[in-house]
């Protein structure tokens, strides 16, 4: 997973315009719930191997979270072809098995 630090919003706008499916995990280094849920970011990558995975750095990217109202980290926002297909924001914290099933669900 690439960590995107000082993401803009015209290169977010670039990164969700890709033709597969882009999944952005907002995170920021002293967030406890982040740290839980990181190792298992390989294997839930690999589960969803035509997916592009992004980190983005949430205090470096305020521009872009406040324009999706990301409230709670982690969170991830899911893009296909420029447009949100969905989301998985709240303030709790994600286990593997709630992260697979909420891009399972996608389609």
């Amino acid at each position: 997973m690439e960590k995107m630090s000082n993401l803009s919003r015209e290169d977010f706008k670039k990164l969700i315009a890709q033709k597969n499916t882009v999944v952005l995990m907002f995170s920021a280094d002293w967030c406890g719930d982040c740290r839980f849920i990181k190792p298992q970011l390989p294997a839930i990558e690999a589960e969803f191997s035509k997916m592009t995975f992004y980190e983005v750095d949430r205090d470096q990217s305020m521009d872009v979270v406040q324009d999706l109202n990301i409230m709670g980290i982690p969170s991830f926002v899911v893009f296909r072809d420029g447009q949100e297909i969905g989301r998985l924001v709240n303030k709790n914290r994600k286990t593997k098995e709630e992260v697979i099933s909420f891009l399972s669900n996608l389609g």
